[in-house]
């Protein structure tokens, strides 16, 4: 064997091995971008569920009381009369929904637990009984929801984000 069939060798091995780690490579980030994309679609659906299945059922339990407490943009406070007492005072009679950095939090009574992470965008319009958007609490019956999640973690070479929105309407009003 002569130096200059080494050297076609090398080349060759180093061209295939460079062919190689560059398919590799791009299956990695192939793979890095689907596991993002399908935890950020999972994190918005479990959060929205969740939410959506609470604003329906505010009001419940009677009519002294308004569904919704609070109506903030970013915030939301749900009440309903589980106990039948006609007060709303009771441990999960009043649920707060807020968004404390990237984690979205609900509070019934123990403290804001975590629901899931990587919540950039909470967004919450308000409508009345004919449609029109409204901030007072007491003519809430419908609301819209705006929720755009990220992953926790960067993938390199893209931005992966999943926006979902709804509008759920209060059962109990």
């Amino acid at each position: 064997m002569s130096l200059a069939e080494l050297l076609v060798a090398l080349v060759t091995f180093g061209l295939v091995a460079a062919a190689a780690f560059t398919l590799l490579d791009e299956g990695q980030r192939a793979w890095a971008f689907g596991v993002a994309r399908a935890e950020t679609q999972q994190s918005a659906r479990v959060a929205l569920a969740r939410l959506t299945g609470e604003i329906r059922a505010a009001g419940r339990g009677g009519r002294g009381f308004d569904a919704v407490a609070v109506a903030a943009p970013d915030a939301i406070v749900l009440q309903q009369d589980l106990d039948g007492d006609g007060v709303i005072a009771a441990r999960g009679e009043r649920v707060t929904w807020r968004l404390a950095g990237t984690i979205l939090r609900r509070d019934a009574g123990g403290g804001a637990q975590p629901i899931v992470n990587g919540v950039h965008v909470l967004a919450l319009t308000y409508f009345d009984a004919v449609g029109a958007p409204t901030a007072a609490p007491a003519e809430v019956r419908s609301v819209e929801i705006v929720l755009v999640t990220r992953p926790d973690y960067s993938v390199p070479g893209s931005t992966v984000s999943t926006a979902l929105t709804t509008r759920v309407r209060l059962r109990n009003r």
